[in-house]
């Protein structure tokens, strides 16, 4: 297994690993150096699995990905994981039967990505990763839209990308959740945030 100290110089490096010598844990690349990052909440793999089967309506399910890397456009050499990724048709055929799971700088950049927000206040290294480096990324990688599910402040951010970088919308409660990529999606913020197991009595 790959030890976290271990650091790669560029993407392209990163890349040539063999997937065997990945971590099993769950990882991301941030600034050439592998970093475990904390096991993943019951809530957050509830939402994530709600989202890919709602999405599969309106998209092939094998364009749905969990656990596919980004490599993103950083100052830093960087892959990240998002919590759900769905690719176009083009970057799939680029991936597809590959030994890794992996969106990489030269191919198309994928259509959505999701993630669900880690707890943490402004200036700690949870809340920055998530509302400041990240967004950064996607947007230079040329992600169209990138969701921010928050559980902890009660809220589903969309961003969209635009030519200064993404523009943000956000839903609380009710809201329907409004989506270029998939306007077909009836979904209100609750429905996200509590994995589709809402009080449908009301």
């Amino acid at each position: 297994m790959t030890q976290s100290k271990t650091r790669f110089r560029t993407l392209e490096e990163y890349a040539a690993l063999d997937p065997g010598d990945l971590p099993e844990c769950h990882f991301e690349l941030v600034d050439g150096e592998i970093v475990k990052l904390p096991t993943e909440s019951d809530l957050n793999l509830m939402i994530a699995g709600y989202l890919f089967v709602t999405l599969a309506q309106f998209t092939p399910h094998y364009l749905i990905r969990r656990g596919t890397e980004v490599f993103v456009t950083s100052r830093f050499v960087t892959s990240r994981i998002p919590d759900l990724v769905v690719l176009s048709e083009e970057g799939f055929s680029q991936i597809e039967g590959s030994s890794r799971s992996a969106v990489k700088p030269e191919m198309p950049a994928p259509r959505l990505v999701v993630e669900v927000v880690s707890p943490g206040e402004p200036g700690r290294e949870n809340h920055d990763r998530d509302y400041v480096e990240k967004p950064r990324e996607y947007a230079a990688r040329g992600i169209p839209e990138y969701w921010q599910v928050d559980p902890d402040r009660a809220v589903v951010r969309v961003l969209r990308l635009a030519s200064s970088g993404y523009s943000v919308k956000e839903f609380r409660e009710g809201d329907r959740v409004l989506s270029i990529e998939f306007p077909e999606l009836q979904l209100t913020a609750e429905m996200v945030l509590k994995g589709g197991r809402c009080d449908t009595s009301k």
